[in-house]
């Protein structure tokens, strides 16, 4: 019995020890060759035109938009202009009535004659008084007479005060009278504020529309500190629609802005925002209020020796590439570096075009 037992239990301790190893073994990672694990990977050396830019966003404007605004209170008689209709300068755009302003010049002259009138009739009563004092005139009397020829002569003055600031708003009415046939100040595109409701009554100053320059539009976009410096009038932007990718514009930076933006209430936004302003070469596709995305190329280095950026490390020393020689051993090149990119960086020293380098 003691035998079988025996028997018995080294199978049992046999099993469960192989099935343990093999548990063991499924557990840890299997290695592999040295030769698979030291892949590398290689990159050449070229001669290239390397350009660096800064990507902008931003809407597409109207360079030049002139803002009609309402002449004067009144009903609108006609309207001679659609919406999106070509104008030219000196077209009748619309038409007021003039009654209701030619009516306040009425009372305005009418109010500066009856002054006039009141006036004579205070001078008449003056000389009359005078020449009815036959008695020698007292103290009292003396004194009386003084304030009321000062009287007299503050309220002439005051009167022609009124008089000229009365004449002065009627020439501003009559002018305004003129512009009932409200007469376009420029060519362009005519849009109404709102189309879809037109006003037949406006109030003086009332904006009702405004006439704009197709030819001419421009992207408004907003940069951070860290770019604001490297950008200039006259820099080349390439720009293409956010909405379709396939249609490319040009344009030229014409502004940047040496002040930040600020918020409604006068304080700078953070973080600092910049306002620059491209202008955009006339295309068929392009209309105002547009999304647009660009690229201002800020510098350029032609047929220059450029090795991608990745392939670049630094230490204390500086900056160094793995250089592969011909018989593929590999060493430390250090070089020297010129433009960078986010893909690639001009080699001024340690490279020539046609080397390997690699990253291991």
């Amino acid at each position: 019995m003691k035998i079988k037992k025996i028997i018995k239990w080294t199978i049992i301790l046999g099993l469960l020890g192989g099935i343990s190893y093999g548990l063991y073994s499924f557990s840890q990672p299997k290695t592999m060759p040295l030769d698979s694990a030291s892949q590398e990977l290689t990159f050449p050396v070229t001669q290239e035109t390397l350009v660096k830019t800064i990507a902008i966003t931003g809407k597409s404007s109207y360079v030049s938009e002139t803002i009609v605004y309402a002449p004067f209170n009144g009903k609108v008689n006609k309207w001679n202009v659609t919406d999106g209709q070509q104008v030219k300068r000196g077209d009748t755009l619309f038409q007021l009535d003039p009654i209701a302003i030619q009516q306040e010049i009425a009372r305005a002259e009418t109010e500066i004659k009856k002054q006039n009138l009141e006036e004579q009739l205070s001078k008449f009563k003056g000389e009359f008084a005078t020449n009815e004092q036959g008695s020698p005139l007292t103290e009292e009397s003396s004194k009386q007479h003084y304030v009321q020829k000062e009287t007299e002569r503050v309220q002439k003055e005051i009167n022609s005060l009124t008089r000229t600031v009365q004449q002065k708003e009627i020439a501003e009415k009559k002018s305004k009278i003129a512009q009932s046939h409200y007469i376009s100040p420029v060519s362009g595109i005519f849009l109404y504020d709102d189309a879809a409701k037109l006003p037949q009554q406006v109030q003086e100053n009332m904006r009702v529309g405004k006439i704009v320059d197709v030819n001419q539009l421009q992207l408004v976009t907003y940069v951070g500190e860290q770019d604001i410096f490297s950008l200039k009038p006259g820099m080349s932007v390439e720009v293409e629609l956010t909405a379709h990718k396939d249609i490319k514009l040009n344009g030229d930076v014409v502004k940047v802005s040496k002040f930040a933006k600020t918020g409604a209430d006068g304080t700078v936004v953070s973080p600092a925002q910049f306002e620059v302003i491209v202008s955009l070469a006339k295309n068929p596709n392009l209309i105002a209020g547009l999304s647009l995305n660009g690229k201002v190329e800020i510098e350029r280095k032609d047929s220059t020796i450029v090795v991608p950026t990745l392939a670049i490390m630094k230490d204390n020393e500086g900056s160094y590439v793995m250089l592969k020689a011909a018989n593929g051993t590999v060493k430390r090149q250090n070089i020297t570096v010129g433009l960078e990119t986010a893909d690639k960086t001009e080699v001024l020293e340690g490279l020539k075009p046609g080397d390997q380098v690699t990253l291991q």
